[in-house]
């Protein structure tokens, strides 16, 4: 049972030095040899948790997408309203933009860096960006009709997708509270979106 957790330990310290790397270096730019050297790991352990580097990169993608979920779903717990719950979404790439750690969104980067639909780094991403999109449809869809909800959290998608990259290009402060006037404005006026 020990050598299964230390198996495990190994494994998430594996993600999480790519996921340092990947996300200030970018994913073809950083080899194997580079994570096995950072990780301190051997080669033979690298390719028994990771047989490529296709599959190391979509565990650290995954790793990050439920870290993300669980960071909302926190700080979501205490908002009641749907605005409300939307508004922590917010605030949570506020903090993120003003945070020294911003390098920009890592799934962002993998979308530039593999572009190919039916690859799996790119069906990872789909699967975050699309997971950010229908949570904020589910919140939306408590108080409003379907269709109405999905094409709101589609709205509100974009413009924090475009606040990422303006954050990146080092205007995240403006971008954010630009992206909260617009986010307050469809919030209010629902019937605009049909």
């Amino acid at each position: 049972m020990a050598l299964r957790a230390d198996a495990a330990e190994k494994r998430q310290h594996i993600v999480q030095t790519a996921y340092s790397l990947f996300k200030r270096l970018g994913f073809h730019a950083t080899g194997i040899d580079r994570i096995i050297a950072e990780a301190e790991v051997a080669k033979m352990t690298m390719y028994r948790h990771f047989p490529n580097k296709n599959d190391l990169i979509v565990e650290v993608l995954d790793w990050r997408a439920d870290r993300f979920a669980r960071q909302l779903d926190r700080l979501g717990e205490a908002a009641t309203a749907p605005e409300q719950k939307i508004a922590t979404i917010f605030d949570w790439y506020e903090h993120w933009f003003d945070s020294p750690d911003f390098h920009g969104c890592l799934f962002q980067h993998a979308l530039a860096e593999f572009g190919d639909p039916e690859h799996p780094v790119f069906k990872a991403v789909a699967r975050q960006k699309g997971d950010l999109k229908r949570r904020m449809a589910e919140i939306l869809g408590a108080t409003i009709p379907t269709a109405k909800a999905e094409s709101m959290a589609s709205a509100l998608f974009m413009m924090i997708e475009g606040a990422t990259v303006l954050a990146q290009m080092g205007q995240g402060n403006a971008a954010i509270q630009a992206a909260r006037q617009a986010a307050a404005r469809i919030l209010a006026a629902p019937a605009m979106l049909q």
